[in-house]
């Protein structure tokens, strides 16, 4: 039986290095093309007839004139007469051109009726919903009444998250080619192997028939799983202009109106505790919308779900707005901010430190020791006992004081197979169809191969981004690292074995006692006998040694698991008079298991912080309550934050034997969690008040010392 495990931390030669990513010259020079940058010959360009209703019935479609344009190729109806449209944006048609300034004047010559019908987009006052409210029933662990009772100090508090639109640099879209039975693909997504499958049963063509190709993508987050329907349309479109290229890709209205939304959460929180701060109830009412759809409910009390004593309850909000899509780490940043907001609530009401609270309940924790050490660490780096004051405190108009959030994920590998070839003259090939959303999957990939193999990074030639290549999962959730860093361990395992086999008696020694380091295959017992990688692989002749490795999710090995935890906690100014909010500082703390990559691994959560910042400081979706419209669907009005904005972020992976015995743990959501609690609590604790409702806007900030002054 093959031995899969890690090499033994101490042991390691590339696997837990600092290594640039292999592809950063290809991406800072511009050689590496992402699927917008392709145009291939006689490509035609589309554009979209989306609807200006936030709720209405088209009547009638007419593109005859459309259809008589210079440089008109084809169109498709999308949404025929008689369909009902829930929300602005929406598609009703795909026109194609021989450019893009052609395919919009064709556009703009495209009539459509409608009857308009009555809409809501607006959920933050629950009570003016009416009938687009759904409960979702009731929740109640241990007795909630007589927690309460035990309860020396009781907070009752609201708070609100609202909902952020997806905004990945390189929108929605794709280059697709539909000729005959074959479909050639090169589409922006998170996955590359199923992508194309969903494709071929909208177009009623066989799976094996679609060629999906990605080298590159410019970000997804969690929106770009499905063949979207402007895909389909443009497959169609294709065919019907005699096979030739089509170029769609999302404009930035579109891309910020119906390419995916985080859902809002609102909760009325009632929180129960002793004197000594230990948690014995919690209470939450509950409701958010990610549109027509409505929204789920968070996982309320967040991290902290052992509390002996709570109920909760949920109402999911249906509004005429574009629909919710995964979001890095679906509902987890609306949970932290309300849960951990509510607890910084608490201690306040308790004159005790927040810090000193969060530890004291760590036990209802999943990890507590791991929460206890994080929170200390990330304390030391953001100087908590010099920094930190009771909420309130301090003279001036600018105030300035900490905040904490906290963190958790699953992220176990997914589904995975990976090929590892060596070839006769000693280079080495691995293959699998799986995607680099930039993350850095090609450089972990040769990390992990080159140290099975004994090689350096430059013998390992990554191919991924193809569908011809053996079959991975979707990049979601945190688990592409842990399913393809196994897969090709295995493969890599497998295909060394098989070198051993063909060498071993040249080397007089059995195939099990051969071992590979430095660019030598050798004896273990006896490390001078041996020969180098080239010359074993002469001995292969004509044919070169192809293993597949398999990441299997319900046997992962001991390669991967699941389970991240982490804590961050910010250090902000707020300006009392302006009510601007200055980030000063964020510190963020966090395992993911054995870290392939510790250089990648900082940068996936100085990433995730800058998330949250645009989150938790400006980043708002405003929709109009009259036309029902996104008002701020460009990037002048819908705010990120900029470099100015967001402050000194300092990262401390939490390396320790015991998560590095775990093996690999997902990353790319967990950081991305906390932020906003950490900067929302320290804004709240500088200005002596709750602020109820982030974004952290001087808007915001105002309303709520304007209450304290009122009350």
């Amino acid at each position: 039986m093959p031995n899969y495990a890690w090499p033994e931390f101490e042991k390691r030669k590339l696997i837990g290095k600092r290594i640039t990513r292999a592809d950063g010259p290809a991406k800072s020079s511009g050689r590496a093309k992402y699927p917008s940058d392709l145009n291939p010959e006689g490509m035609l360009f589309a554009t979209m007839i989306v609807c200006p209703h936030a709720h209405a019935r088209v009547k009638s479609i007419d593109t005859s004139a459309a259809e008589k344009m210079k440089g008109f190729a084809a169109v498709r109806v999308i949404s025929k007469p008689g369909t009902e449209i829930q929300w602005a944006g929406t598609e009703v048609a795909l026109i194609a051109a021989t450019s893009e300034p052609l395919a919009r004047d064709a556009a703009r010559a495209v009539k459509v009726e409608y009857e308009v019908l009555p809409h809501v987009v607006d959920e933050r006052e629950l009570s003016k919903v009416g009938s687009r409210a759904k409960p979702a029933g009731e929740q109640i662990t241990g007795d909630p009444e007589a927690g309460f009772k035990e309860a020396t100090e009781t907070i009752e508090g609201m708070y609100g998250i609202p909902v952020i639109t997806h905004c990945c640099l390189e929108p929605h879209g794709a280059v697709i080619q539909w000729q005959g039975d074959k479909v050639n693909y090169w589409p922006s997504t998170q996955g590359v192997t199923t992508v194309g499958p969903e494709l071929g049963r909208a177009l009623e063509v066989p799976a094996a028939n679609v060629r999906v190709q990605m080298d590159y993508m410019g970000g997804g987050f969690g929106s770009k799983f499905p063949a979207d329907r402007w895909h389909i349309e443009s497959a169609h479109v294709s065919k019907a202009a005699g096979g030739k290229p089509v170029k769609f890709f999302l404009d930035r209205a579109s891309e910020l109106t119906i390419a995916g939304v985080r859902p809002s959460h609102f909760a009325k929180i009632k929180v129960g505790a002793k004197q000594d701060g230990t948690l014995v109830a919690w209470q939450s009412e509950s409701w958010s919308t990610g549109g027509f759809g409505g929204g789920g409910m968070a996982p309320l009390p967040y991290v902290f779900n052992k509390i002996p004593n709570f109920r909760l309850n949920h109402t999911a909000v249906s509004l005429n707005t574009g629909p919710i899509r995964a979001w890095r780490a679906p509902n987890h940043p609306q949970a932290s901010f309300l849960t951990c907001s509510a607890l910084d609530d608490m201690a306040a009401k308790l004159k005790m430190d927040p810090l000193d609270f969060f530890m004291k309940n760590v036990e209802f924790t999943a990890r507590p020791e791991t929460y206890r050490k994080q929170l200390a660490k990330a304390a030391e780096m953001i100087e908590w006992k010099k920094y930190w004051q009771p909420r309130g405190s301090g003279s001036g108009n600018l105030r300035r004081n900490l905040g904490i959030g906290i963190n958790s994920w699953a992220g176990a590998g997914h589904a995975s197979k990976a090929n590892a070839r060596i070839h006769p003259d000693g280079s080495v090939e691995v293959e699998l169809g799986t995607q680099d959303l930039g993350v850095g999957t090609r450089t972990i990939l040769a990390q992990v191969a080159a140290e099975t193999f004994g090689l350096n990074l430059s013998d390992i030639k990554v191919k991924i981004g193809d569908n011809s290549y053996p079959p991975s999962n979707p990049s979601g959730g945190s688990t592409t690292v842990g399913g393809v860093c196994s897969s090709t361990r295995k493969a890599s395992v497998n295909a060394l074995a098989k070198l051993f086999e063909t060498v071993a008696p040249s080397l007089g020694a059995p195939a099990d006692q051969l071992e590979a380091v430095d660019g030598r295959i050798r004896v273990i017992d006896n490390p001078d006998k041996g020969m180098s990688w080239k010359q074993a692989c002469q001995k292969l002749g004509a044919n070169p040694i192809t293993e597949m490795g398999e990441n299997d999710p319900r046997k992962p090995e001991g390669l991967n698991t699941a389970g991240a935890a982490g804590v961050q906690m910010a250090d902000v100014t707020v300006d009392l008079e302006t009510g601007r909010v200055r980030l000063n500082k964020l510190v963020a703390v966090q395992d993911c298991g054995l870290v392939v990559n510790p250089k990648l691994a900082e940068s996936q959560v100085l990433g995730a912080c800058i998330m949250s910042s645009c989150a938790a400081l400006v980043e708002e979706r405003v929709m109009d309550p009259h036309t029902g419209r996104v008002l701020n669907a460009d990037m002048e009005f819908y705010k990120l934050a900029g470099i100015s904005d967001i402050g000194n972020i300092e990262v401390y992976m939490d390396i320790a034997p015991e998560h590095d015995k775990r093996g690999i743990i997902g990353l790319g959501e967990p950081p991305a969690v906390g932020g906003v609690a950490a900067i929302a609590n320290a804004a709240s604790n500088a200005a002596g008040v709750r602020i109820s409702n982030v974004p952290l806007t001087p808007r915001n900030v105002l309303a709520a010392l304007s209450q304290r002054r009122n009350a």
